[in-house]
């Protein structure tokens, strides 16, 4: 045979193969490109177990798959839009498994809603300025930038291998100027409209880090959450954010935020009572004026023409400020009266100059109040220090019967006082002397720091202008580069001698620049309206497309942020409002403030200081040691954090267990607000598992039941065999409604999943109902779609062995399409809901002991609930002879929680 016909054979052989193996059915989809694959597809087989290796090659096979679809889905004629927002994380450098249970809840809401059909935005970005950053970059002498962005980069890796999907063409960072750019724009703004202000004040100082902390970066010892150094009290100049002047506005708005459970009821303790009011007091010193003001407090606004005197406290910082007026004051104070001889405060309505008394106790005063009015008709207290130094006043409240009016008090005389106090406020306002209505648990927010790594501030000081905005065509203030940041401390961006000499913006004369940077709170402050609108260049966000996608309908984050962020973001969003750049007012409609993943944390009592596990040895009995020199740790469990060094690598679990494994035990472990500590040997993460073992045994054993070549007939069920159809339809259709509910109402993806377990197992059917049962095929079918946002991975598999399946009957799926392609179940048209009664969740310390029914409109009521338990048989045999402490009911969740002894 000659070489040509050699080769003509081998082709035609080649060529013969190759047709035989596309007439196969099991090679086809290989070739053909059909929309569902599976993994079956690729192998020739589908595999019989859910194994370790089964669990990663189909992970493998979905990921990008699944990325892709995200990416080009389209939502359906109703256009309807959700926002699903989770707290953007600081770039560490490494997720820890808080990270994956914020994003994991995000990331199955959102799958949910897509298929729901709507358009959903679910974006991701970075929290990049800020302290750690600077340190970790001094430790090794490293340009903070070049730090953080390597961190992003390797986070973003992370993110993307475990398989959640955000919208990265949405991505932000905060370090980048193409952001700090509009919150420089931010800050102009408010600094125009009288909300950006510098004055000295007291703070908290890290005398290591060389740093201001804001109250919350201060633990519970007085030491910084960082460093672990005892914080100092030092006088600083600082920059400031009227945040008092809305707190009225942001106390009112509570009122339109229904769905946040507890946090509603922690940011209305933290507004406090904003009844009264500061007003400002124009300073005099033996006559002269000085250019000080004195910001006085008063509970009764209506009554500051009754005015004797103003208290302050001695750390007031007119008195503990080291210039010329400071000085004066205390050269004036008389010892025994407190009395600052020579000193006057005129008052804002009546000119009249009223003596300042400097109190000896500052619990004299509540909260933040450093300066007080003195009003001896509606106190008792001034009323005595008014008479004992003898300072006259006029009589301004009238009694008469049940009503009392307002006298001596010119153009109010004679209101109500009620009526008085408002029109009060409202005159102090209208003259700029203050009366913005506030309480005395707010001050303002302090928002510079002494560091390097953040948002310049833009402000211009100019010897004769005094400080001035950089105008908005110059913004940003580029942070500049500095060559070596040698030590830590006292604002490094004064050496950037280059950077700091400018022209003042006004006059054109010499000046310098603002060397503190802003706070990372105001970064984040505003971040989730740039995401509406990442790539504008004009504006921080365009007004109608922020609106369109404005107010974030479901906000995922950790409980810790639950009042000073959301303080500061719906602080800002008023703003934006104010001035016409937003529609609306309050930035997040619902909130799942989740709990913490705890990981275990090793401390050296005498420093105070975090070790990793490995420096870490124990001893028989389980305690642990330091291996260096076998000093006793302290054992306890915490937030995961790397400054704790107790976090734990997803990527690690991850590859343990499979994505899918993961994310369905952090979602069924507990209901989203509990703390969970992290355990892999937990009995919850091997249920998971065999419950996935079950379904993946279901669809191996519908595909075998239909390969049997006997053609489906529903018409030959028994009506025994009806009977239980009629149940599994009923079944179904409840389990639709309720994890429906679950999703868009309580959040409750734990009890979710309990009862698509439940479903499963309700699926464990004789053969031949898993042959000729359309219901059976309809009921599998809308269980793993619904099991789709959890486990996307997994459920795509799921699928896609069940479109293979043999003689399909159900014509209520898309079968060509992919599971993310599919519409959420919906309950057949006949199916009427039980009667309203819900499963509630007995716990007795903690610890699950049962369920008991109860109708849905008591089971919000605590007192209603507990009653009803004790009555119970259940409540008897665990409550009788036990003294019930405390019951706690969940805000979202079916469960009630009795601390008992």
């Amino acid at each position: 045979m000659n070489s040509q016909l050699m080769r003509r054979t081998n082709f035609n052989t080649i060529s013969n193969a190759w047709k035989f193996l596309y007439n196969k059915k099991k090679f086809r989809n290989i070739l053909s490109a059909q929309p569902v694959q599976t993994l079956f597809s690729e192998t020739g087989t589908w595999e019989p177990e859910y194994g370790v290796e089964t669990r990663r090659r189909l992970e493998r096979w979905w990921h990008h798959r699944i990325q892709d679809q995200v990416q080009t889905a389209v939502a359906t004629e109703c256009k309807s839009k959700f926002y699903v927002l989770s707290m953007f994380p600081y770039p560490s450098g490494k997720l820890h498994m808080g990270h994956v249970r914020v994003y994991t809840i995000g990331d199955a809401i959102a799958h949910f809603h897509r298929l729901q059909g709507k358009k959903v935005l679910h974006p991701m970005g970075w929290d990049a300025f800020g302290l750690p950053a600077e340190n970790a970059a001094l430790e090794r002498d490293l340009d903070p930038e070049v730090w953080t962005n390597s961190n992003i980069t390797h986070m973003r890796e992370q993110l993307k291998n475990l398989g959640f999907c955000f919208d990265w063409h949405r991505e932000i960072t905060t370090c980048h100027p193409d952001y700090y750019k509009w919150t420089q724009y931010l800050f102009v703004k408010l600094f125009e409209a009288g909300l950006a202000y510098q004055k000295e004040a007291i703070v908290n100082w890290d005398p290591v880090d060389k740093t201001v902390l804001a109250d919350e970066q201060v633990d519970e010892a007085g030491c910084s959450w960082r460093s672990g150094a005892h914080v100092e009290q030092h006088f600083i100049k600082q920059w400031f954010l009227r945040t008092t002047n809305y707190a009225r506005s942001l106390l009112k708005g509570l009122e339109d935020l229904p769905d946040w459970y507890g946090v509603k009821s922690m940011q209305a303790n933290w507004l406090g009572d904003c009844s009264g009011c500061r007003l400002h007091f124009a300073l005099l010193v033996n006559g002269q004026a000085t250019g000080e003001t004195l910001e006085a407090y008063t509970a009764t606004p209506e009554a500051v023409y009754g005015s004797s005197h103003l208290c302050i406290i001695p750390s007031h910082p007119l008195l503990a400020g080291s210039g010329a007026i400071s000085q004066a004051l205390w050269e004036s104070h008389q010892p025994n009266t407190g009395v600052l001889v020579g000193v006057r405060a005129v008052h804002p309505f009546t000119m009249q100059q009223l003596p300042v008394v400097v109190v000896s106790l500052k619990d004299t005063f509540d909260d933040y109040v450093n300066c007080m009015i003195g009003i001896p008709s509606t106190s008792h207290e001034s009323a005595e220090l008014a008479h004992k130094l003898g300072f006259s006043w006029s009589p301004v409240i009238e009694v008469i019967g049940e009503t009392q009016r307002v006298i001596n008090s010119e153009k109010f005389s004679g209101s109500e006082r009620t009526q008085a106090a408002e029109a009060v406020m409202q005159y102090a306002r209208d003259l700029g002397v203050g009366g913005h209505p506030t309480s005395t648990k707010l001050r303002d927010w302090l928002v510079s720091r002494q560091r390097y790594w953040g948002t310049p501030i833009p402000i211009v000081h100019c010897p004769s202008c005094g400080p001035v905005a950089v105008p908005v065509v110059d913004l940003p203030v580029h942070l500049p580069k500095i060559s070596h940041l040698s030590e830590k401390g006292g604002s490094p961006l004064k050496s950037a001698h280059h950077w700091l000499h400018c022209s003042c913006p006004r006059c054109g004369s010499e000046a310098q620049r603002e060397t503190d940077t802003l706070d990372t709170f105001v970064d984040s402050a505003w971040y989730f309206l740039r995401y509406t609108d990442p790539h504008n260049t004009k504006k921080p966000f365009d007004k109608v497309v922020a609106d369109t996608w404005m107010p974030v309908d479901v906000y995922v984050g950790g409980k810790e942020h639950a009042v000073m962020h959301l303080y500061y973001a719906r602080f800002l969003c008023h703003f934006c409002n104010d001035i016409g750049l937003l529609s609306h007012r309050e930035p997040f409609k619902k909130l799942l403030v989740q709990g913490l993943i705890k990981g275990q944390t090793f401390r050296v009592p005498s420093t105070r200081r975090y070790v990793e596990k490995a420096r870490v040895e124990f001893t028989d009995s389980g305690e642990a040691l330091l291996k260096k020199n076998g000093e006793r740790l302290m054992l306890t469990w915490e937030k995961m954090s790397k400054s704790k060094q107790n976090g734990v690598d997803p990527s690690e679990a991850f590859g343990q267990h499979g994505c899918s494994t993961v994310r369905l035990w952090l979602l069924y472990a507990g209901p989203p607000e509990e703390d969970l500590l992290w355990d892999v040997h937990s009995d919850k993460l091997t249920g998971v598992l065999r419950w996935q073992k079950r379904l993946w045994m279901l669809v191996t054993q519908l595909r075998e039941v239909r390969a049997r070549g006997e053609i489906p007939n529903p018409s030959c069920l028994s009506s025994n065999d009806q009977q239980i159809v009629n149940a599994l339809r009923d079944n179904k259709n409840l389990t639709i409604e309720m994890v429906t509910r679950h999703f868009t109402n309580d959040f409750g993806l734990n009890a979710a999943l309990s009862r698509l377990m439940g479903l499963t197992n309700l699926l464990k059917l004789p053969e031949h109902l898993m042959l000729h049962s359309v219901v059976f095929e309809d009921t599998f079918a809308a269980l793993s779609i619904m099991i789709a946002p959890l486990a996307p991975h997994f459920a795509s598999e799921l699928w896609a062995g069940l479109c293979s399946v043999k003689n399909k009957q159900s014509t209520c799926y898309d079968w060509k399409s992919t599971i993310l392609q599919q519409r959420w179940p919906v309950t057949d048209a006949y199916y009427k809901a039980p009667s309203d009664t819900i499963e509630m969740l007995v716990k007795i310390n903690n610890k699950s002991c049962g369920t008991l029914t109860m109708a849905a409109c008591v089971a919000r009521d605590a007192d209603a609930v507990r009653a009803l338990v004790e009555q119970s048989d259940l409540g008897k045999g665990l409550l009788t002879g036990r003294t019930v402490t405390r019951t706690i009911l969940s805000p979202r969740t079916n469960l009630v929680n009795f601390l008992v002894h």
